[in-house]
């Protein structure tokens, strides 16, 4: 299924637009029926996506060697509704999706680096890896649903 990074970043890049649209639903929803259970529920499954593409734009801007432009406007885009996808049209129309997974270090001097290992263990490894990331995900998301919602002055 996510046998290219850019398969990998187009899912959770078209996932992320889903999650916009539950949330703005859900808001619609509040405002015009007083649900505000709706809320709850497609603002909870957009901060689990959010955090899902924020993971995965790091990850692909690494192994395909992204400056910190790319890589900054694909986290961001995740904050703007619907621009993940037009991100992800752009990366990919510029050549920064083309190429396959870095799993074994190159004669390039970048592919030595701690990081790198990291990256190739984490792509050799998908299970754990999987797991791994869904265990940061769901730490960072139960921490800022205990730390609430921003206080208004």
């Amino acid at each position: 299924m996510f046998a290219t990074p850019r398969k990998f970043f187009r899912f959770f890049a078209i996932a992320e637009v889903f999650s916009w649209t539950l949330l703005i639903g859900g808001l619609i929803l509040r405002a015009s029926q007083g649900w505000d259970l709706a809320v709850t529920i497609g603002g909870g499954i957009h901060g689990f996506v959010f955090l899902s593409y924020a993971l995965t734009a790091v990850l692909v801007s690494k192994n395909q060697r992204w400056s910190a432009v790319p890589t900054t406007i694909s986290v961001i885009s995740a904050v703007v509704p619907y621009a993940t996808v037009p991100v992800d049209i752009w990366l990919h129309r510029s050549g920064r999706l083309e190429g396959q997974w870095r799993r074994t270090a190159a004669e390039d001097p970048r592919d030595h680096t701690w990081h790198d290992r990291l990256l190739r263990w984490v792509i050799n490894h998908p299970a754990r890896s999987i797991l791994s990331g869904l265990a940061v995900v769901i730490i960072a998301y139960v921490t800022l649903l205990l730390m609430g919602p921003p206080v208004e002055r």
